[in-house]
């Protein structure tokens, strides 16, 4: 529970208007807005899951708002991504964020940070506030969060989102658990997707960033059950909630300092491995591409690896559909055997990531083929902008 000094801390006229129905709830009340307008949050990131609990947050009367984010909005943001619109797209979030959360409470303090959090400036940005919420999409930031609440005593109120499912908690919460005690260690580098690759309902970042925005107004009240020791899982699609137990783990390795979380994570590593692939694998760009078609060479198979319903969406003329999940379990291979039939292969994807990996596959199966490099996404921005970009 937060201790502010409430004597300093006034409500005026507007204020109580503004939070009339707060006030009236016995569980708030007139020390409750106090502590809401004394409190300060710290919002690391302003996607899926920043954007509905800033907005929470500031109508609630949080006093202080500190937001981390160097991105700039994006027209597929807005599906989800309900604090910015349609005329922010191209400027910075933390500048839509901050425009909105004065739209919505005039009289919070938003402070913004336009950078990348790191191991040099976490500890910096992190240490004026009371609480940290957790809105990032990667395991080293939340590595990084969790260590730096850790080594500040601050409350860490984290949630995630995939496709349909989210799952939301707090970390380092009167003795509770921290994210180390959830996931001890990070897992191999692209094993899970992040949402531009797998998707995201829409309306599912609305719900746990609201479910988050919810633990930290009760950490500020110091009223209710957090969910400190429990992880809470959601699943859309079936509407379920579920309930995990968390415990803090006794032999744990103690934080005594930030460390470097992309090497933590195995990035550099896989990235090398990566860059290791395709210099092994030849490449062509979408322009040299589009001048092979309209040659009207017949001796190549053009294989898109996508998923079925990515395929559906946008095309490369002329590309034949064989996915790289058919590819990785053996049955897409015979697939292509049949359909190079003494073609030469080449191979593209969204961004080509998954056509490189699905080419390094094919050549230990002996076929040996061209990447397109940057895939249809390149094609869509460089040859043919009636393309759909997804």
């Amino acid at each position: 529970m937060l201790n502010p000094n409430l004597d300093e801390i006034q409500l005026n006229k507007d204020d109580y208007e503004r939070y009339s129905r707060h006030l009236i709830l016995p569980e708030v009340g007139v020390e409750g807005q106090k502590r809401l307008k004394a409190a300060s949050v710290l919002c690391i990131g302003t996607g899926g899951l920043g954007a509905p609990l800033l907005l929470y947050l500031a109508a609630a009367g949080v006093g202080r708002i500190g937001i981390v984010d160097f991105d700039i909005v994006d027209t597929s943001n807005l599906q989800r991504q309900v604090i910015h619109g349609t005329s922010w797209v191209g400027k910075p979030k933390i500048e839509s964020a901050k425009n909105r959360i004065h739209e919505i409470n005039p009289y919070c303090q938003v402070d913004l940070y336009e950078t990348r959090l790191s191991s040099e400036n976490a500890l910096d940005i992190i240490r004026p506030y009371d609480i940290v919420v957790d809105g990032t999409d990667n395991f080293p930031t939340r590595y990084l969060v969790n260590d730096a609440c850790v080594l500040l005593n601050k409350p860490n109120v984290y949630g995630s989102i995939f496709r349909f499912e989210g799952q939301a908690t707090v970390f380092n919460y009167e003795g509770g658990p921290n994210y180390r005690d959830l996931y001890p260690e990070p897992p191999p580098p692209g094993m899970v997707p992040s949402c531009a690759e797998g998707g995201v309902l829409g309306i599912l970042p609305g719900m746990i960033g609201i479910i988050q925005a919810t633990e930290t107004v009760k950490i500020i009240l110091g009223n209710g059950n957090t969910l400190s020791g429990r992880l809470l899982l959601y699943n859309a699609l079936e509407m379920k909630f579920r309930e995990l137990k968390l415990r803090p783990n006794p032999i744990r390795p103690v934080i005594e300092k930030l460390i470097d979380y992309e090497q933590f994570c195995g990035i550099p590593q896989a990235q090398a491995e990566e860059a290791k692939q395709q210099m092994e694998i030849q490449e062509m760009t979408v322009v040299e591409l589009k001048q092979l078609l309209d040659s009207g060479a017949k001796d190549f198979v053009l294989l898109d690896v996508r998923n079925p319903h990515e395929y559906e969406i946008a095309k490369i003329p002329g590309s034949i559909l064989v996915p790289l999940p058919d590819i990785e379990n053996g049955g897409g291979v015979a697939k292509v055997k049949e359909l190079l039939n003494g073609h030469r292969l080449i191979a593209h994807c969204k961004m080509g990531g998954r056509s490189a990996k699905a080419l390094g596959i094919l050549k230990e199966a002996g076929i040996v083929g061209t990447n397109v490099k940057g895939g249809i996404t390149a094609w869509s921005r460089e040859v043919d902008s009636s393309v759909p970009e997804y």
